[in-house]
């Protein structure tokens, strides 16, 4: 049966949480569809993982914990991550997991053991950094992510789902801009169901 790895890295609680509730969605689809399944479920934010060492890089596959990183990222015939934007990149917990499990001569290295795999990253933002707008060229996490996973794990079909304007009701923006966001949520949402569906047929 097919395995998902589930990363989570928002600060947010539950549905608190833009990214953590539009990956639940995800999940939720790809659950009901593989209910025999496995689901590797890693909270970064929760339980964070610690940053690596100069040990834990000489050590390599060698160290426990980036061999359990690794192994649990080849075992995924698919990779959900809640990414939100946090001032204007990933989270530092998010980038705490990349560090450790981009194991050399394994993970990445001339043959990456977890090439191909596909990726859906769920990246909320409180503002929008689309073409036009005052934010246009300051996403960098689209940008990284995309780059990062095609260069070193030999991974390219990621697949970025974004919510945005998540900041619009704390921050009184106004009605247009809650409802701009309140769309971007609900059209995040379809797109996570979606996107399960589609890559739980492939892996039926």
């Amino acid at each position: 049966m097919p395995t998902l790895l589930h990363l989570d890295s928002s600060i947010r609680p539950g549905d608190a949480s833009t990214s953590r509730a539009v990956t639940a969605t995800f999940r939720g689809e790809w659950e009901a569809q593989h209910p025999h399944g496995t689901v590797i479920h890693r909270d970064l934010a929760a339980d964070p993982l610690p940053h690596l060492t100069d040990d834990g890089f000489t050590a390599g596959n060698e160290d426990p914990l980036r061999a359990t990183l690794a192994r649990e990222l080849e075992q995924a015939d698919v990779v959900l991550i809640a990414a939100p934007m946090y001032n204007l990149t990933v989270p530092s917990t998010l980038k705490a997991w990349i560090d450790q499990v981009m194991v050399p001569g394994r993970i990445i290295g001339e043959q990456p053991s977890a090439a191909g795999t596909p990726v859906v990253v769920v990246s909320s933002r409180g503002s929008t950094y689309r073409p036009g707008t005052p934010r246009d060229g300051k996403d960098f996490v689209v940008p990284y992510l995309t780059a990062l996973f095609a260069t070193y794990f030999g991974i390219t079909e990621v697949e970025f789902i974004i919510p945005e304007l998540t900041s619009a009701l704390k921050r009184a923006w106004g009605p247009e801009s809650v409802g701009r966001y309140e769309a971007s949520r609900a059209q995040a949402h379809e797109d996570a169901l979606t996107k399960a569906k589609e890559l739980a047929a492939r892996f039926a």
